[in-house]
């Protein structure tokens, strides 16, 4: 784990500004978005996309090693900025794709990503960081030390993202009572789970008990997908879904991740419009 004075050595430079996490608003509502990766798209034309298929935004990834997360540039930022602008609609939310090949819990370098995250989040004015955990970075509840490791590295970074606003979603294949282990150990409420229910039931958790099980104050943002179906074609009761979220009172962001069998824009035009018959912007 790395030490606080340890960051501060690498040069990382955190705004002291506050901005508590919001409360969850009496009125709820729905935006419907999807990852930049399933449009196909890693730059600012993935909105030119997301306004073809109807979309209200779209979640953006941090960037690669490659380009050396390229989103923590500011003409980079500004560049996805205008462009969400120029369609009129949003940047959804953060995510950083790389830790599935980085691993947070082993590389320092994924640790300086994820702390300068927090301000591209702030610049692009999104409250979500999804941090994946999948890959070369997937952890286990079995892998003590790589647990532990992993629970440090939150337990520095998340008072950072709570002085901030912002959210740390963790997306994993861990079900809900694995997830609040890390979350109560790391004792922020700036850590919450990014629910992705097709990969849920991939691994075959109940996932409307695990949503109530969460709850509204552990459940940041969804993915909707089910496999290689079409939504509301396969596994997946979406109907019930929204019962679930009604239940303990979601209102939020859902991101499409679905299989495209027939393209981008006939699918995820058909998948939009079945989650948006569920789902609609005011409840």
């Amino acid at each position: 784990m790395m030490s606080r004075a340890a960051y501060a050595s690498l040069g990382l430079a955190i705004a002291s500004t506050e901005r508590p996490i919001e409360a969850a608003s009496e009125k709820r509502w729905f935006k419907i978005g999807a990852c930049d990766w399933s449009l196909g798209k890693g730059d600012p034309s993935c909105f030119e996309v997301a306004k073809q298929v109807g979309l209200d935004g779209v979640q953006v990834n941090m960037g690669g090693a490659s380009n050396d997360m390229h989103l923590r540039r500011p003409e980079i930022q500004k560049a996805y900025l205008d462009a969400a602008k120029a369609q009129g609609l949003e940047v959804a939310s953060l995510a950083l794709g790389e830790l599935n090949g980085v691993p947070l819990a082993s590389e320092p370098r994924a640790a300086i990503w994820l702390l300068d995250s927090i301000e591209v989040a702030r610049a692009l004015k999104v409250q979500v960081i999804l941090m994946a955990f999948f890959g070369k970075g997937e952890v286990r509840p079995d892998d003590k030390e790589k647990m532990d490791r992993l629970v440090g590295i939150l337990k520095e970074v998340a008072p950072r993202a709570e002085k901030a606003g912002v959210i740390l979603g963790l997306e994993n294949y861990l079900s809900a009572e694995e997830n609040l282990k890390i979350i109560d150990r790391v004792g922020s409420p700036a850590l919450q789970v990014y629910y992705d229910v097709g990969n849920s039931t991939d691994k075959g958790y109940d996932i409307l008990k695990e949503i109530r099980l969460l709850g509204r104050k552990r459940i940041c943002e969804f993915h909707a997908k089910d496999g290689k179906h079409l939504l509301g074609k396969g596994r997946i009761d979406f109907k019930k879904v929204r019962e679930a979220m009604d239940d303990i009172g979601f209102s939020g962001w859902i991101q499409i991740e679905a299989a495209a069998p027939n393209g981008i824009l006939v699918d995820y035009k058909t998948n939009l419009e079945y989650l948006r018959g569920l789902f609609p912007r005011e409840v």
